[in-house]
C-alpha cells in the first residue's frame, strides 16, 4: 500500500497531506508519529505522547501498534477527554478504546495515565491529570476533528482559544452526542453522557508536534470550515490555521469538499 500523499499543501501555517483512502492516511500518519516518538527517545531518553480515541482513529491506529522500532517501554501514554461517571469497562470507555485498539498489542508503556471522571471528584480529576501533563511535557498529541469542528471534548460554542486551564468539565454539545450514536458506542441519545472531562485546545496544542487525522465523508463540512471558515470558536478546529507545528491528514472522503478539484 502507498503513502504518497495525492496532495500536500497548506491552509495558512497549517500543512495539509490528502491520501487516496483512509488506510493509506493512517499508515502515513503513523509513521510520522513513530518518527516523532523514536526522536524524543533518542534525545531525551524518554517520549510523552496524548492519543485521541474514537472511529476516525482506527486506521491510524492500526498502524501506529504494527510500526517496529518504537520502544513502547519509554513511552508516557495520556488521552484527551473521558464521559463523567461512566461505569469502569464500559464499552464506550475511551481507556477502555484505546486498549481494545492500541495498548492491547503494543509491549507495556512506561505508563498510561487514563483520564478520570468521578462524579463529586471532578475539581481534583482535574487537578490531577493536569498536573500530570506538566510533568510529562507532550512530545506529540495526535487527534481527529468532531462532525462539529469540534477538537477533543472542546464543543462549539464552549470552546476557548484562550482558555485558561488544562483540564475541565463540559457539557456536550447535542452533534457530539449523536456523533458517539453513529460511531455506534451507545445504542441511542439518550444512553450518552451530558457531560465529560476534556482536555482544552491549549493543553492540546502544547506538544511539540500535533498530527490531526480526519477520515471519511461525513466529517467533510468540518473540514471545510476548518480549512475555508472564519477562524472561530464555533469551528474549534479552525485555529489549526494559525499552527504550523499541527499536521493535517485528510483521506480523500474527508477533502472532497474543501479540495473538490482532487
Amino acid at each position: 500500500m502507498t503513502t504518497e500523499a495525492i496532495l500536500n499543501t497548506k491552509a495558512g501555517l497549517l500543512p495539509v497531506s490528502i491520501y487516496e483512502t483512509n488506510e493509506a492516511m493512517g499508515k502515513a500518519a503513523a509513521l510520522e508519529a513513530a518518527e516523532i516518538i523514536q526522536t524524543a527517545v533518542e534525545e531525551k531518553g524518554t517520549a510523552n505522547i496524548i492519543i485521541a480515541t474514537g472511529n476516525s482513529q482506527l486506521t491510524f491506529l492500526e498502524a501506529l501498534r504494527e510500526l517496529p522500532g518504537i520502544d513502547w517501554s519509554k513511552v508516557t501514554i495520556f488521552h484527551m477527554d473521558e464521559y463523567i461517571d461512566l461505569p469502569q469497562g464500559h464499552p464506550a470507555s475511551f481507556p477502555t478504546f484505546l486498549h481494545r485498539h492500541l495498548l492491547d498489542y503494543i509491549p507495556e508503556p512506561a505508563a498510561f495515565y487514563p483520564v478520570v471522571a468521578r462524579a463529586g471528584q471532578l475539581e481534583t480529576d482535574c487537578a490531577e491529570y493536569t498536573s500530570l501533563l506538566h510533568d510529562h511535557p507532550a512530545d506529540l498529541c495526535a487527534m481527529g476533528i468532531g462532525e462539529n469542528g469540534h477538537i477533543a471534548f472542546n464543543d462549539p460554542p464552549f470552546a476557548e482559544f484562550d482558555d485558561p486551564v488544562w483540564v475541565k468539565v463540559i457539557r456536550l454539545d447535542e452533534k457530539s452526542r449523536k456523533q458517539q450514536v453513529g460511531e455506534g458506542h451507545f445504542s441511542g441519545l439518550d444512553e450518552v453522557p451530558t457531560h465529560a472531562i476534556t482536555l482544552t485546545i491549549p493543553a492540546l496544542l502544547s506538544a511539540d508536534r500535533v498530527l490531526c487525522i480526519v477520515p471519511e465523508e461525513r466529517k467533510a463540512e468540518a473540514v471545510y470550515e476548518t480549512i475555508n471558515g472564519p477562524i472561530t470558536e464555533s469551528c474549534p478546529a479552525s485555529i489549526l490555521r494559525e499552527k504550523a507545528h499541527v499536521h493535517l491528514y485528510l483521506d480523500a472522503d474527508a477533502a472532497a469538499k474543501a479540495y473538490p478539484a482532487l
